[in-house]
C-alpha cells in the first residue's frame, strides 16, 4: 500500500528538524514540512486549516476543544515550553517594583488567549494572590496596532478587557498609559536595548526555577494539531506521527549532550544540559511528550484556562487527545 501524503507546519526546531529533512520518517506517511514563524502558522491554521498537521498554541488548542465540533484533534507532543515569569515587562522608574504592585494596575496583553499570558496570569492569581478582576486588562498589538483576539472567550464575572485598535502596547507603556505588558515576544524596544523598558524580574531564572520546584509546572506553549478530517480517514497517523516526533527529539537530545564534538554552538552546552536536567528536573528526560509525564502541567493549565474564560468548560487532560495516543505499548 502506498504511503499517504501529509503537510506539516512548524517553526525550525532542532528537535523537529530530522522529521523535516526526512532522516526520521513516520511509518506510512510522506511528509512535506513547511517552516514559518509561529505567528503565521497559528493564524493560517486557525483561520483556514491550510495544512494537515500543525504546530499550534496550546491555549488555542484547549479553547477550541472546550467548544463543540473542534475541527482538529492532535497528539501530546509539546514542541515549545517556556517559563513565563520572564514575560512581564514594566516601565523603568514606574510604579511597579514587585509583583504585588500589579494589583489595581493596567496590564497590556497581545491576546487574552495567548498561552504565555494564560500561564502568567495563573501565576499572578495562584502564587502572587491578585485576582483577575483586580487588574485593568488592555488588549492590543505589542509593537504594532491592530492585533485581534483569535479565540472565542467566555470571561468570568468581574473581568473586563479594553481593546485598543490604534495604539501598540509598547507605545502605551512608555507613555505611562499602562503599567506592564505580558507578552511571549519581548517588546521590540526592549530587544533593542531601550532602557525605558525592563523585565519585572531582571534575574528571572531563579524565580522560574523556584516556581517549578514549588509547583511541578513546566509550561507547555505549543502542541501538535491534526485536521479532524485527516484523522477520521486515517486514525493510525496519530501514533505514527507521535513516534516520529519522539525519535526526532531523541536524536536532538543526543546532539545536545554530545561531548566529542560541538554539535550545538554553545560553550559547555552539553555540561549545561546535563546539569539542568539533573539539578532542576531531576532526571534525563526533561522534555517529555505524552499526557501522563505532563499531567501536573496540563491539569494546571486547564484550570487556568477555565478560570480565565479561555475554555468554556473545565476539561480533563484525556479530553484533549484521541485514545490512540493516550498510552504507548511497552515490551
Amino acid at each position: 500500500m502506498a504511503n499517504i501524503h501529509l503537510t506539516l507546519a512548524t517553526e525550525d526546531y532542532d528537535h523537529v528538524r530530522d522529521l523535516g529533512t526526512g532522516v526520521v520518517k513516520p511509518q506510512g506517511i510522506d511528509l512535506t514540512h513547511l517552516n514559518f514563524r509561529v505567528e503565521e502558522i497559528f493564524y493560517r491554521f486557525s483561520n483556514a486549516l491550510e495544512w494537515d498537521v500543525s504546530e499550534l498554541s496550546f491555549g488555542k488548542y484547549c479553547s477550541v476543544h472546550s467548544q463543540p465540533n473542534a475541527p482538529f484533534t492532535g497528539i501530546p507532543v509539546f514542541i515549545s515550553r517556556v517559563f513565563r515569569q520572564s514575560s512581564y515587562f514594566i516601565r523603568a522608574g514606574g510604579p511597579i517594583n514587585r509583583p504585588e504592585d500589579l494589583k489595581g494596575r493596567k496590564i497590556g496583553i497581545p491576546e487574552w488567549s495567548q498561552t504565555a499570558t494564560i500561564y502568567a496570569r495563573g501565576w499572578l492569581v495562584h502564587q502572587v494572590g491578585i485576582p483577575l478582576k483586580d487588574v485593568h486588562w488592555v488588549q492590543a498589538g505589542v509593537n504594532e496596532p491592530g492585533r485581534v483576539e483569535m479565540a472565542k472567550l467566555k470571561l468570568p464575572d468581574g473581568v473586563s478587557i479594553s481593546v485598543v485598535k490604534d495604539r501598540a502596547l509598547t507605545e502605551m507603556l512608555i507613555a505611562g498609559e499602562i503599567d506592564a505588558i505580558i507578552s511571549a515576544h519581548p517588546p521590540h524596544l526592549f530587544e533593542h536595548g531601550d532602557p525605558r523598558i525592563q523585565r519585572l524580574f531582571p534575574e528571572y531564572r531563579p524565580v522560574e526555577e523556584a516556581y517549578f520546584k514549588a509547583t511541578g509546572i513546566f509550561p507547555i506553549m505549543h502542541t501538535v494539531a491534526i485536521r479532524k478530517d485527516v484523522f477520521d480517514r486515517h486514525p493510525w497517523v496519530a501514533m505514527n506521527l507521535y513516534n516520529a516526533f519522539e525519535e526526532a527529539k531523541r536524536r536532538s537530545m543526543a546532539r545536545v549532550h554530545a561531548i566529542t564534538m560541538s554539535q550545538i554552538p554553545v560553550p559547555w552546552g552539553w555540561e549545561h544540559a546535563e546539569r539542568v536536567g539533573r539539578q532542576v528536573f531531576g532526571g534525563d528526560d526533561h522534555w517529555p511528550y505524552g499526557i501522563e509525564p505532563n499531567r501536573v502541567t496540563i491539569d494546571a493549565f486547564l484550570q487556568y484556562c477555565h478560570e480565565q474564560g479561555v475554555c468554556h468548560r473545565r476539561l480533563a487532560p484525556e479530553e484533549l487527545y484521541p485514545r490512540e495516543v493516550q498510552s504507548v505499548f511497552r515490551i
